[in-house]
């Protein structure tokens, strides 16, 4: 792992995911909301910002496919696993590690849009902006970053590396 590059320290990561849950607490002060992560990468990032969240907050989870073992998003993308519980009339945050693209949040967007819910946002821990393809923007993010392949805090190259504390740069 020499070869990685720490690229955002575990500490702001911490601080920032902490700003994030308490403006979320805010934005739906005196309501439930579920936390709908997007497995595996985000499944950290869920973890975290929950335990900074001061309202009831239920979890489930949601998984697509558009990567596979690559560096290079394929373009398409597959629902893997849905929700498991009805989404109808609830406050969903669609909690994301990386918008990118934007080809999974747009897809997933219109999936999650269609179950009627009373409020739809996503929280995006990571924003890269130079490789968006569809106009869609995350209604809470934790940073922007240039257009470089990263790794850790749940994000993976090919299954390794999600347990790093930091977020790294692949060289």
């Amino acid at each position: 792992m020499s070869e990685l590059k720490i690229y955002i320290s575990q500490e702001k990561i911490a601080k920032r995911v902490a700003e994030i849950g308490e403006q979320i607490s805010k934005d739906f002060a005196g309501e439930s909301v579920v936390l709908l992560g997007v497995l595996k990468g985000a499944a950290i990032f869920l973890s975290d910002l929950s335990r900074h969240i001061s309202l009831d907050a239920s979890f489930d989870f949601i998984s697509v496919s558009s990567y596979g073992n690559s560096k290079q998003n394929s373009g398409e993308v597959r629902m893997l696993k849905d929700v498991d519980q009805s989404m109808e009339g609830k406050n969903i945050i669609l909690v994301e590690d990386i918008l990118d693209t934007g080809l999974t949040l747009t897809f997933l967007s219109k999936v999650l849009k269609a179950h009627k819910p009373k409020a739809f946002k996503i929280a995006a821990l990571l924003d890269k902006k130079a490789r968006r393809l569809e106009n869609i923007h995350a209604d809470y993010v934790g940073f922007e970053i240039p257009d470089e392949f990263v790794v850790g805090y749940g994000m993976d190259y090919a299954e390794r590396y999600r347990n790093l504390p930091d977020i790294c740069i692949v060289p």
